[in-house]
């Protein structure tokens, strides 16, 4: 519990520090801070395996699964890396929020970091209800991974329609039970007009990416229990890719679109973990495999994309 206590603190210091000193007043975040930051959080990230590493070494966690400190600090990397992968197409979906908004760069920030308050909540509610799900019930893990591998199919089959989120359930419910207005008071999340309260559009940017990124956890949280069900490891590594989820945005928000076949790595990821799911009782797959064929999948994806990317530039 120690640990569990000190690991909240530090996520509520990083998060204090990042709204009330680094960007306590409002202002467009270049690709250039945006780098530096997503730099200082991958860094972080991957810096903490070595604190995984001690934890499950020095016995001061309660290692329900029974993992050596090798194994753990493998399934916590693995895991990071599914997340971060996964996070890809929250980013885009993002983008196409506070276009529809009309969001001035200046306040993106503020809205996501607000959002990711929100995040960390919903995540660490699905992953005590995952957890607990496969512990008392050993068959949701085969259900798990035929979501997966369902979802896997879909995003190859599927045509992709444009979101349009001022066509979405959650915005046309909403604005039948509060005023919204499109008025924006520089950072504010509700305006005083004459005797009501309205909601600006940064408030409704905010709940629609709450409400996409609790989408978005519905293949993301699976995925990583393929990995381990260790509710540390989950969370932790869940943590650590959404708190960088903001300086990412901000950093591939522009380039997004050239990393064409990074759809592929994420479908090849999602079938190849859900495959891991459903045959979890009957074959032990090495920790490293996971770790190697999703770090194989993506490199090759962001491989791909940029060659084609550059054969285009050279026509």
């Amino acid at each position: 519990m120690t640990v569990w206590i000190f690991f909240l603190l530090g996520i509520l210091v990083f998060l204090a520090l990042d709204l009330g000193v680094f960007n306590k007043n409002a202002h467009v975040i270049s690709v250039r801070e945006a780098s530096i930051w997503t730099t200082i959080w991958v860094s972080l990230s991957l810096l903490f395996s070595g604190v995984v590493y001690w934890l499950y070494s020095t016995g001061k966690i309660d290692n329900v699964d029974g993992l050596e400190p090798m194994e753990a600090t493998i399934n916590y990397i693995t895991g990071y890396l599914i997340e971060l992968s996964l996070s890809i197409d929250n980013i885009f979906v993002i983008a196409v929020i506070f276009t529809s908004f009309q969001i001035p760069q200046k306040y993106q920030h503020r809205v996501l970091f607000w959002g990711i308050l929100g995040a960390i909540v919903f995540r660490a509610l699905m992953i005590f209800f995952g957890v607990a799900l496969i512990n008392k019930f050993s068959f949701t893990i085969y259900i798990f991974g035929a979501f997966l591998i369902f979802t896997a199919i879909r995003m190859v089959t599927s045509k992709e329609k444009p979101f349009e989120p001022k066509k979405s359930f959650i915005y046309r419910n909403l604005r039948k039970i509060m005023p919204i207005t499109s008025h924006m008071d520089g950072q504010k999340f509700f305006v005083k007009l004459r005797h009501i309260t309205a909601a600006t559009p940064l408030f409704m940017a905010l709940i629609i990416i709450e409400f996409t990124d609790v989408l978005f956890a519905l293949d993301s949280v699976p995925a990583i229990l393929a990995i381990t069900s260790d509710p540390f490891l989950v969370f932790s590594s869940n943590i650590f890719a959404i708190l960088g989820l903001r300086s990412m945005y901000f950093f591939l928000a522009h380039m997004i679109n050239k990393f064409q076949y990074l759809k592929y790595s994420l479908v090849a990821i999602l079938s190849f973990v859900g495959l891991k799911m459903i045959l979890s009782h009957h074959i032990a797959f090495p920790k490293w495999i996971s770790l190697g064929f999703i770090a194989l999948a993506l490199g090759l994806g962001v491989l791909a994309s940029l060659l084609k990317k550059d054969k285009i530039v050279e026509h």
